[in-house]
């Protein structure tokens, strides 16, 4: 009875010592030989292989793509990926449990941990073990965007990008990362308004009510310098009516415009003919904002503290659409202002209350030119040069 007991003991430790060697594996993801051959040699490996991308040990791993965990000759029955605060990346696996597939962004400077198990086609296990490291920003470009979400625009409203807290150095990059989608076929490129700025305008007025989407993807994009885009930014907004305004300096007379018809006809008084200084300067500007009361100051000319209403700024150079009846006797009759399209009080009210932000107001007959110093100069380019402020060529 003694001597059959410890065969039976010595056969217990036997298996043990065989299941630990079946469970044994590496962080590549290629188990690490289980068992021996029936003469007792070489341990078998199993089949499934078990491969991850970023790889194991990679550094400075973009965010901007999924991570992907992948089987050969096996299934996957379980993959976490766990960043450095303890936090399971959000992913999915596919129907035939070859891969998964992450469905978040990864975060800037973090260390994530995989731990990824498949059972192979001969039925052994297989595990992947091991960390990956992210790209560390020096430093991180927000980006802002107009028009803002639900807008409604006019015909000549550009989208405008505009970068703070930095300039990006890569503009190829910047414009290959932005998308713009319309319900409508319309032809239309990016041009650089400054080093932090780079719009999107059509060829033509944009066709009216018309609805625009535009994706800024810049999150995880390289913009050169070490510096990389700090988050995507999206909006949807809408082309309200077709609304030209269209002056001729020298007839003293503003027209609305309305689906290519005339529409309406103010009595003006523009810019001083006389002091070029003084035009209201030719050129297609859009309606920026619409302000019921307006100061206007100009020390050069000795006014300060000037209330006027029913304002619509065209420029950053100081013109605007205004009521001004304190110059009713010149309305209509003379240019006499320092550079703004005076109306009526009536007119300005009508022409105010019908007026979008965006909608093209077209300026001829001045001597003085279209003001390069003003952010919004999208329509002062002809479209031959405005391709030319493309990066992408």
């Amino acid at each position: 009875m003694l001597e059959r007991r410890t065969v039976f003991k010595a056969a217990l430790a036997a298996g043990a010592a065989a299941l630990a060697a079946a469970c044994s594996t590496s962080t590549d993801g290629t188990a690490v030989p289980q068992g021996g051959g029936e003469d007792g040699g070489t341990p078998v490996a199993p089949v499934a292989k078990i491969t991850a991308t970023p790889a194991v040990d990679a550094k400075d791993a973009g965010v901007r793509e999924p991570v992907v965990v992948k089987v050969a000759q096996g299934k996957l029955t379980e993959v976490k990926v766990t960043s450095s605060s303890g936090a399971e990346l959000k992913g999915d696996l596919s129907g035939d449990g070859l891969s998964w597939t992450s469905s978040e962004p990864l975060g800037y400077g973090k260390t994530y941990t995989y731990a990824a198990k498949a059972l192979g086609t001969d039925q052994r296990p297989a595990e992947l073990k091991g960390s990956f490291g992210t790209v560390s920003p020096a430093k991180q470009l927000r980006a802002t965007l107009n028009p803002a979400d639900d807008a409604e625009v006019g015909v000549g409203m550009p989208i405008s990008v505009k970068f703070t807290g930095g300039v990006p150095k890569d503009r190829v990059a910047v414009e290959k990362a932005l998308k713009v989608k319309t319900d409508s076929d319309v032809e239309g490129a990016w041009g650089w308004i400054s080093a932090t700025q780079v719009d999107w305008r059509p060829k033509e007025y944009w066709p009216e009510n018309s609805t625009v989407e535009v994706e800024v993807n810049l999150y995880g994009v390289e913009l050169g310098d070490g510096a990389y885009g700090k988050a995507d930014v999206t909006t949807k907004f809408k082309i309200g009516r077709n609304q030209v305004v269209k002056v001729h300096t020298p007839d003293h007379t503003m027209k609305v415009y309305r689906g290519g018809s005339e529409a309406k006809s103010y009595p003006c008084s523009n810019g001083l003919d006389a002091e070029v200084e003084r035009n209201t300067p030719n050129g297609t500007y859009i309606v920026m904002t619409k302000e019921p009361h307006a100061v206007f100051d100009n020390a050069r000319y000795g006014y300060t503290n000037v209330n006027k209403k029913w304002a619509c700024r065209i420029s950053n150079h100081g013109e605007y659409i205004h009521e001004n009846q304190d110059n009713a006797a010149a309305i209509g009759k003379t240019n006499n202002s320092h550079g703004c399209v005076n109306l009526l009080e009536a007119d300005a009210k009508d022409f105010f209350d019908s007026a979008l932000i965006g909608d093209p107001v077209e300026i001829t007959g001045a001597q003085q030119k279209s003001p390069t110093g003003s952010d919004v100069k999208d329509w002062f380019y002809d479209w031959a040069t405005w391709q030319t402020l493309s990066a992408v060529k």
